[in-house]
């Protein structure tokens, strides 16, 4: 099968996504080519990772003194003490600069893992290879890195970008459905935001991408979904400005997210799927997109029962909670709220735009539940 590859180029970075199956195969020729001077390896691993892949990827590192660091993958393992655990590892088995750290698994572990290479010896070779479709499409790629605090969703952070990224489409076959989903809330929230042709395609395609059965229609949607993406960090990595409208639908779902303590009831591609229907209902209250605009999103996420829940983590018991926690997200500069809203599929407003304070806030959330 033929891999789809791009390429990431800017001011500040230059790397390269590889998607499709089998990808891991590059690996040792990859680390060869990009880090030549690596003696150690810090593999950081999800432990749910199956083991015929991490025996693969192991297989492709027996030149290398090897460091594996296993998590269980969950929320609470981003906080600045689990990172601290294990940078005093990393400095007990005296990785160098020119070493690598290498993290396989999913947002969490991508995340963490990324924070952690950042900051070791003021930041040391990268590579992520996500393993569910959420980070393929989000996590692995533009450079964020983060933990998490008491006060918050990932408010403790570096921008950090790999110098490569290994996406094997294999890898998704262990996900489950529910997996699944929560990857295609971020694909999605890219054709919504940018690409009203890709929003239809993903109606069409939808099946294909839940049942994770056919590999081309895969690669082909990770990859239009990861270069709109792109399109938004290469113009402004540093979140300044534009790169703030891939947050659509995000500022409800980290207020959603700290509301429930992080627990798996809900898991953040859930809770971006109900931040994207409040954004979009927020929208036609205010007047900014049409019914029709919100009679489509609303259609495809009955048709695939995408909200059969979401009334259980919005309540008047926790509406407070939510807004609260809405109230300190990392893109705020003042006391209001600071929300990205959608004119019609493909164009959202501009950052700053439309700003509610709490109180508001609260009142709005009780009309468009």
């Amino acid at each position: 099968m033929k891999m789809n590859k791009i390429f990431v180029k800017n001011k500040n970075t230059n790397y390269t996504i590889i998607i499709g199956k089998g990808s891991l195969g590059k690996l040792k020729t990859q680390i060869n080519k990009l880090c030549p001077k690596a003696k150690k390896i810090g593999l950081i691993l999800d432990k749910n990772i199956p083991n015929d892949f991490k025996f693969k990827i192991k297989k492709q590192l027996r030149k290398y003194s090897v460091h594996v660091y296993e998590f269980i993958p969950n929320e609470k393992l981003k906080s600045f003490k689990k990172a601290n655990d294990l940078l005093e590892r990393l400095i007990k088995n005296n990785l160098s600069r020119n070493d690598t750290i290498i993290t396989v698994g999913g947002g969490i572990i991508g995340d963490f893992g990324s924070f952690v290479a950042s900051i070791y010896k003021r930041g040391i070779n990268l590579i992520n290879i996500p393993s569910t479709l959420l980070a393929q499409v989000d996590s692995s790629i533009g450079g964020k890195t983060a933990v998490n605090s008491s006060g918050g969703k990932n408010l403790i952070g570096t921008f950090y970008q790999p110098r490569l990224v290994l996406s094997d489409l294999t890898l998704l076959k262990s996900l489950s459905k529910r997996n699944l989903v929560c990857g295609f809330a971020e694909i999605l929230k890219h054709s919504i935001i940018k690409d009203s042709k890709f929003f239809k395609k993903l109606d069409k395609d939808k099946n294909k991408i839940f049942e994770n059965s056919d590999f081309k229609t895969m690669g082909d949607t990770i990859s239009k979904s990861c270069k709109i993406k792109l399109s938004f960090v290469n113009k402004d990595e540093r979140e300044k400005n534009d790169r703030m409208i891939l947050n659509f639908g995000h500022t409800f779902a980290h207020g959603i997210e700290a509301a429930n303590k992080y627990s798996g009831k809900i898991n953040h591609g859930e809770a971006v799927l109900i931040g994207m229907i409040l954004a979009t209902r927020l929208s036609y209250v205010k007047k900014v997109c049409s019914k029709k605009t919100l009679d489509m999103i609303e259609n495809l996420y009955l048709s695939n029962k995408l909200l059969k829940k979401y009334l259980n983590f919005l309540n008047k018991k926790n509406l407070n909670k939510i807004v609260n926690f809405m109230e300190v997200d990392k893109k705020n500069y003042d006391k209001k709220i600071n929300l990205i809203l959608l004119r019609k599929i493909g164009l959202t407003t501009k950052p700053g735009q439309y700003r509610l304070s709490p109180g508001e806030m609260k009142k709005v959330l009780k009309k468009i539940i």
